[in-house]
């Protein structure tokens, strides 16, 4: 017997060849129970195509490396002993996502089933600080999330770090930050420096882009059916966009994509943050906002405080149907809604996520959004898109980021040790 290339069984590279093929699979069983919930080893063989012996083979292999563990007996086999499901395991092996925002800095440590081992945000006037004085106090907040998952023992998969601006992954340089101030910087480097050069591995990306992974994460099974394309528009001082087209991130030709807030949508008028007027964001960023409904003294400006109580206080007055912030709101909801019409005429996503400030004040946003999509997507029914708030709120690039760490986990199960009692080593 020969393979395709002309190599022999017993070559070198038959036994790479029979490895990788191993992983793979491995990865294909790990996959399956994330995306679908837990199974019985004969059913995880029948949806994927693998034998039977060999799934579970790779299931004890799964549990040894402690990434799968042995669940409740299958209630929906009617005949014969009933089967046992397994399900993701990993309470041991952890991802970290930290973000870098205008007025805060925050961090999320996840297990592999996606439980909170640490999560925690602090109001940090970042706009007016200088870089080396933000990304002191940016590792600090990551050096305290991998302390907290090594108290637990367990195993670090990695580090994302969110920015807001332009970033190329592969490098981790950010190009540029407008609402930040920040540009041509290495935060990946600045940060593996204050880190100690750590050997877990670090990746630097952009927030919007985070986000809009984890509330793809969030969505993946929904009353309406799997949700396979979404827009999520983050709104904070700046907004950001993140785009996931037929299950997959949507980056551009160089990385670049997302940028929505600089759509030139809005009349001339105050300036961007970068420098441009007519920018989506300075009709309806959070600073665009406050300045319709508060004076320039009012304490829900103030970056000092966190940015949920701040948005409290509005939704305080919203409620008790205090004009001037009514006003406000829906002003920002009829540009909210144009923005966000032209990107469902460009994306057609089946669901448009709210997040950020947006989701927190949804209820006064919604139906002017909703409302110009009716009237200005040109495919019939809006082009079939749902609009949603996101669960997550300001937690969601960290969320996000954190996954990303532990879908290295998924793609190669490998990395992580075995071991006879099931936990990670």
């Amino acid at each position: 017997m020969t393979l395709t290339d002309g190599r022999r069984p017993g070559s070198r590279g038959v036994a790479a060849d029979h490895v990788s093929l191993r992983r793979n699979n491995l990865s294909v069983v790990l996959r399956h129970v994330r995306d679908l919930g837990p199974r019985s080893r004969a059913r995880i063989a029948d949806d994927t195509g693998l034998n039977k012996a060999t799934v579970s083979s790779l299931v004890a292999e799964l549990v040894e490396r402690g990434l799968l563990r042995e669940g409740r007996a299958d209630s929906s086999r009617a005949l014969g002993r009933p089967g046992q499901l397994v399900e993701l395991g990993g309470s041991a092996v952890c991802g970290v996502g930290a973000e870098i925002n205008v007025d805060y800095l925050a961090v999320a440590a996840l297990d592999l089933s996606g439980d909170v081992v640490l999560e925690k945000r602090v109001p940090v006037d970042v706009a007016h600080l200088d870089p080396g004085t933000t990304l002191d106090r940016f590792a600090e907040l990551v050096q305290e999330a991998v302390a907290a998952v090594d108290a637990r023992g367990g195993q670090l998969a990695g580090v994302t770090l969110a920015v807001p601006g332009l970033v190329q992954g592969e490098t981790g340089e950010l190009k540029l930050a407008p609402n930040l101030g920040w540009g041509e910087l290495s935060v990946a480097q600045e940060m593996r420096t204050r880190l100690g050069e750590p050997t877990y591995p670090l990746h630097v990306d952009n927030e919007a882009n985070l986000a809009a992974l984890a509330a793809y994460a969030d969505l993946r099974q929904t009353e309406d059916g799997p949700v396979h394309d979404l827009v999520l528009l983050t709104g904070a001082v700046g907004v950001g966009g993140g785009v996931v087209a037929g299950g997959h991130l949507l980056r551009g030709g160089h990385g670049y994509s997302g940028e929505v807030g600089h759509m030139p949508v809005a009349p001339p008028g105050r300036t961007c943050g970068c420098g441009r007027t007519g920018c989506w964001e300075t009709v309806v960023g959070l600073t665009a906002l406050l300045h319709k409904a508060t004076d320039r003294d009012d304490p829900v400006r103030d970056p000092s405080l966190d940015v949920e109580q701040r948005l409290a206080g509005i939704t305080r007055r919203a409620e008790a149907g205090d004009a001037r912030t009514l006003s406000a709101l829906k002003d920002v909801g009829i540009w909210l809604g144009i923005g966000g019409a032209i990107l469902v005429n460009i994306l057609n996503p089946d669901v448009l996520v709210l997040g950020g400030y947006f989701a927190v004040l949804g209820p006064w946003l919604r139906e002017p959004l909703e409302k110009a999509i009716r009237e200005r997507v040109i495919a019939p029914d809006g082009g079939g898109c749902r609009v949603v708030r996101s669960e997550l709120g300001f937690a969601a690039a960290v969320r996000g980021g954190a996954q990303i760490a532990l879908d290295r986990v998924f793609v190669d199960p490998t990395m992580i040790g075995r071991s006879e009692t099931g936990v990670a080593q």
